[in-house]
């Protein structure tokens, strides 16, 4: 009898054993074994990440990302995707990295893990109206009758909830799509990255865009990695660290930041 229960007990051990799901491997070991890294980017951040005229990504973060690449020696596969759905991806493991003018912050820090900044910026204010666009104080802006395209899940959106509840939000998949609703005064203003605002004024002149060139916040932006990736999350810090120690990061800014050579590629 007791040879027959213990032989009944190991094949119940044995049984869920093999219902059990297989670990899924770290994001460090799955991008070395298949020597790809999966970089997640919403493609409407100029001059982070922007399409050019023959529709290939270019951009600050474009480059950030290959450079990462190299030091690896892995292979990058950019997958375009909203901005909202980045972190969803990073959690269910789809993606290795999200470059995408993403903004540190505590709500998204618990859900995903960062490795920055690498730059600050700040949201500002892109308007029709001059006099809207001098505005000092947000709480100015909190009128129902002043309506602002912000990008869908972005601080920009979280900016105008908490700071001008009142006036009406209209929330876009893109920043071009913000952009395009403002030229076509669908909307009064559009709250968005410095950047993103700067590129915006100087690719639509016939607009007569007016925009706040001191930011209203503070926004550190950083590499966003999977919640389960302490190891993969070392590497790219230590390789992030040896591109601005090596005067790499500084070359990309330049290039980037501080050029505007680019605009020409630009649809």
């Amino acid at each position: 009898m007791r040879t027959t229960l213990a032989a009944f007990f190991c094949a119940l051990l044995v049984f869920a054993g093999c219902d059990r799901p297989s670990p899924r491997p770290l994001p460090i070991q799955r991008v070395l074994k298949s020597g790809e890294l999966r970089v997640g980017t919403s493609a409407d951040s100029p001059p982070l990440t922007m399409h050019d005229r023959e529709g290939k990504l270019m951009g600050f973060e474009v480059d950030l990302a290959q450079a990462l690449a190299d030091d690896m020696k892995v292979k990058v596969r950019f997958v375009e995707m909203p901005f909202a759905e980045l972190i969803p991806a990073l959690e269910r493991g789809d993606l290795d990295l999200a470059v995408a003018g993403m903004t540190i912050t505590p709500e998204r820090n618990a859900r995903v893990a960062f490795v920055g900044p690498y730059y600050v910026s700040g949201n500002t204010l892109l308007a029709r109206d001059g006099t809207l666009a001098d505005t000092e104080d947000p709480a100015k802006l909190d009128d129902p009758k002043l309506s602002f395209a912000v990008l869908d899940g972005s601080t920009s959106a979280a900016f105008v909830r908490e700071r001008m509840p009142k006036a009406r939000l209209v929330a876009v998949p893109d920043n071009d799509a913000g952009v395009k609703k403002l030229v076509a005064g669908e909307v009064d203003g559009m709250i968005s990255d410095l950047l993103v605002c700067t590129i915006a004024r100087l690719r639509h002149p016939e607009a007569g865009l007016h925009m706040r060139y001191e930011p209203f916040t503070t926004e550190p932006l950083g590499l966003a990695l999977p919640p389960d990736s302490m190891l993969f999350l070392n590497l790219v810090t230590n390789y992030l660290r040896t591109l601005d120690e090596t005067g790499a990061l500084a070359q990309l800014k330049a290039r980037w930041l501080g050029d505007g050579a680019w605009l020409a590629r630009m649809p």
